[in-house]
């Protein structure tokens, strides 16, 4: 027995068929064939017009009237439904097609456009917005081009050790402390005990006039510190005021000092 006729025909509920059965019938229906659908009367034209790569804006309107017909035609010997605008689009081109052929007078040749000229915008139209819709289609998709990935992150146990802390970080972080402390300190103001304006009274009542006196005798060491800053102050009070005079006989001398007149 050949090998061809071993195999299978087909499969029916997991059983092999090698032969065809004796009294298969095959209604006349059962086989469709469905062409390229059209959006639309216009999108059929355009069609019509870019496989034979005519000029829009000049269609020969004669041939593009006899294919329309064709297909429409063999729509109707498959059995296919046919929109009304396919028939509308029909009736107007026949409509083209005879202002085209009819002679017209001249004067109204002269003022008459091209009855194509309507037929001709809105293919440009239609053309216009399919090419836009290509270009929509060619961007890129959200789950036909680009597809979002994610993923579960891995589940891990981390252990955090203590750091070892050294010397240095203690006193770093007493450091720390003790400029905290500071700004919490209190601060006290005290009213001072010697005056400025009271010690310039004084000088001004110790000098006199016409007679130099030493510099240095205008301190009083047994004040101690504030005492001489409190003087030297007044000092120079008084010389901005223009109310002392300042004589040093030759450099590094004793320096003298008197009350203007």
């Amino acid at each position: 027995m050949d090998s061809a006729d071993t195999l299978p025909l087909a499969k029916v509920g997991g059983e092999p068929y090698t032969r065809f059965p004796v009294d298969l019938y095959i209604p006349p229906d059962a086989l469709e064939v469905f062409l390229e659908a059209f959006e639309g009367p216009l999108d059929l034209l355009l069609y019509l017009i870019q496989r034979q790569n005519l000029d829009i804006r000049d269609i020969p309107i004669a041939d593009i009237t006899r294919q329309y017909m064709d297909y429409l035609a063999l729509m109707q010997e498959l059995r296919l439904e046919l929109a009304a605008e396919y028939l509308v689009m029909a009736a107007w081109l026949a409509e083209i097609k005879s202002r085209l052929l009819l002679p017209r007078p001249p004067a109204a040749e002269a003022e008459e456009t091209d009855p194509r000229a309507e037929l001709v915008r809105r293919l440009q139209e239609y053309e216009r917005f399919q090419q836009a819709a290509r270009a929509l289609d060619a961007l890129p998709r959200m789950e036909r081009d680009v597809f979002a990935a994610c993923a579960e992150p891995a589940q891990r146990d981390v252990t955090r050790l203590p750091p070892p802390v050294q010397l240095a970080d203690l006193l770093d972080a007493l450091r720390g402390v003790l400029a905290r402390a500071e700004l919490f300190s209190s601060h006290y103001i005290r009213r001072e005990t010697l005056s400025v304006r009271e010690r310039m009274t004084q000088v001004l009542e110790r000098l006199d006039a016409l007679r130099f006196t030493l510099f240095t005798a205008l301190f009083r060491p047994a004040e101690g510190r504030m005492g001489v800053v409190v003087t030297f102050m007044a000092v120079l009070e008084l010389l901005r005021e223009g109310l002392l005079e300042l004589v040093q006989a030759e450099p590094f001398a004793p320096i003298h000092v008197r009350r203007r007149g």
